[in-house]
């Protein structure tokens, strides 16, 4: 394979820019053109498409977001549209696509490669909610961002001595929510995967009220089936202890990625460049077991997430 393309798609997440640098420069390294499509599916539907170059991707590691530009394409969800962008491949000399996002981006790949497209798919979400893979690029400075504000926020609980509600992102996936409840000293966890029980949080939080705690930290996943703010005037009304709701949302998605994310994303960009150098197609990067290896799309796409009861079980050990 001489020519390929890469592109990001659907929600940007902080590492995307490592993917792209890896794939375009191991692509070059190989010999290989690389094409960058702005945009994801509706740039490539309508022909914004350039040939990079080495220098295209100088400076681009340490920074959030996506210099390729992401957008979601209700157009490319038709037949018309998938063999629109087949067609602009075809125009272009593009014999097979590295792409970057999440589900649906995938699901979208798998639509192309149906048609003979070759296709190598990086996980790029900061939810990690593809249960192919341990983790997905932009998942740790996700959790990294939040832990940052857990801890601004522990200090203004403490002196107002209120309890403090975190929702944080991930859809229908928790691990954003376990992972930075663990790592950030919260009492409490709620994520969508497990029903929860409003008089344990509260028993929780009495019991620590008991024993001379005046404050806590209750971390709460966006897909959990209950309104924020109807959650924290049940615990206020039920504890008799004020509680306030903060809500990050899009501060997760940004920022610079941790060193963990970089080379993730380093890794598995040059892993799929040289999928499609050895014309192998269609593929998943993922991390199994901290090796980077690749799995067949469609059975990458069948894998259901298994929720991470352990640390769970670890938040409530530990929050006693």
């Amino acid at each position: 394979m001489k020519r390929i393309g890469v592109l990001t798609s659907g929600g940007d997440a902080p590492g995307m820019n490592g993917a792209i640098r890896a794939v375009v420069r191991s692509g070059i390294y190989r010999g290989m053109e690389v094409y960058g499509i702005k945009r994801g599916y509706e740039g490539l539907i309508n022909g914004e498409i350039e040939k990079m170059e080495l220098s295209s991707v100088a400076n681009i590691l340490h920074q959030g977001g996506t210099v390729l530009k992401t957008a979601r394409s209700k157009e490319f969800r038709t037949d018309k549209g998938i063999e629109k962008s087949i067609k602009m491949l075809e125009k272009f000399g593009i014999e097979g696509l590295c792409i970057i996002g999440g589900d649906g981006s995938f699901r979208g790949a798998l639509e192309l490669a149906c048609r003979g497209i070759a296709v190598s798919c990086i996980p790029g979400t900061i939810d990690n909610d593809l249960g192919y893979t341990d983790y997905t690029i932009g998942f740790d400075t996700a959790v990294n961002t939040v832990l940052s504000a857990i801890g601004n926020i522990r200090d203004t609980s403490a002196s107002h001595e209120r309890n403090i509600i975190v929702e944080v992102m991930g859809r229908n996936c928790g691990d954003i929510a376990v992972y930075a409840a663990v790592t950030g000293g919260a009492e409490n966890v709620l994520i969508p995967e497990i029903d929860f029980d409003p008089d344990k949080i509260c028993k929780k939080i009495l019991e620590g009220k008991n024993r001379g705690k005046r404050y806590s930290i209750l971390v709460k996943a966006e897909g959990v089936h209950i309104d924020s703010f109807e959650l924290a005037d049940m615990i206020q009304e039920r504890t008799g202890e004020e509680t306030k709701l903060v809500v990050l949302g899009y501060l997760q998605r940004g920022g610079s990625p941790t060193a963990a994310d970089r080379l993730l994303a380093g890794r598995m960009g040059a892993k799929a460049t040289e999928l499609l150098f050895s014309d192998i197609s269609p593929r998943a990067i993922g991390v199994a077991a901290g090796e980077i290896a690749d799995f067949d799309l469609r059975e990458a796409l069948s894998k259901k997430r298994e929720c991470r009861k352990d640390l769970m079980e670890l938040v409530d050990m530990l929050s006693i």
